[in-house]
C-alpha cells in the first residue's frame, strides 16, 4: 500500500492504494466515484477516460501512484450546484446518452476538445473523439451535441443511420 495525495475534481485528497491499482481502480473502488467506467481495460474504447493535469488519460491504463501530486477530472467534476455542465446538458438534449456507458468518457473527450478548439468542425469533432467508442452507434447524436456547444446547428438525425 501506497500513501499520497492528488486533487480530484476540486478537492485534494489522501489516499492509500495498493502499488498494482490503476488509476480507474482508486477512482471508483478507493473514492467510491462511479462515473468512470471500465469497458475493454486495455485502453481501446475510451469508457475510462479523465482528464489529468488538462491531459485525456485511459485511467484502465495509468497506475493510480502516477496521478501523485497532479490533478484529475472525472465527469463527476463537472457542473456545479447540483446543475449539470453545458456538456452534459448537450448530449442529453440531443440523445447522445443512449445506454450511457461510455457518455462519461465522451464527455471528458468533448470537454477537452472544446478546450482547445472551441469551434471545432464535423471532422474535427469524429476525429478527436474516435477514442471513444459508442456501442449503441450513437455518434450522429454525438457530434450534434458537440456541434451545439461549437455554436454550429446540429444535422437531422435519421434515426436509421448513423454518422
Amino acid at each position: 500500500m501506497e500513501s499520497f495525495e492528488l486533487t480530484v475534481n476540486g478537492c485534494v485528497e489522501r489516499v492509500q492504494a495498493p502499488t498494482q491499482w490503476t488509476l480507474l481502480q482508486l477512482l471508483r473502488d478507493g473514492l467510491g466515484l462511479l462515473g468512470t467506467k471500465e469497458g475493454c481495460g486495455e485502453g481501446s474504447c475510451g469508457a475510462c477516460t479523465v482528464l489529468v493535469d488538462g491531459r485525456l488519460t485511459r485511467s484502465c491504463l495509468s497506475l493510480a501512484l502516477r496521478a501523485a501530486g497532479r490533478s484529475v477530472l472525472t465527469v463527476e467534476g463537472l457542473g456545479a450546484n447540483g446543475r449539470r455542465d453545458p456538456i452534459q446538458e448537450a448530449f442529453v438534449r440531443h440523445g447522445a446518452i443512449q445506454c450511457g456507458f461510455c457518455t462519461p468518457g465522451m464527455v471528458i473527450a468533448t470537454r477537452a476538445l472544446l478546450g482547445v478548439n472551441p469551434t471545432p468542425e464535423d471532422h474535427e469533432i469524429r476525429e478527436f473523439l474516435s477514442g471513444n467508442f459508442c456501442r449503441c452507434g450513437g455518434y450522429t447524436q454525438i457530434v450534434n451535441a458537440v456541434r451545439e456547444l461549437a455554436g454550429r446547428r446540429p444535422t437531422a438525425v435519421n434515426r436509421g443511420e448513423n454518422a
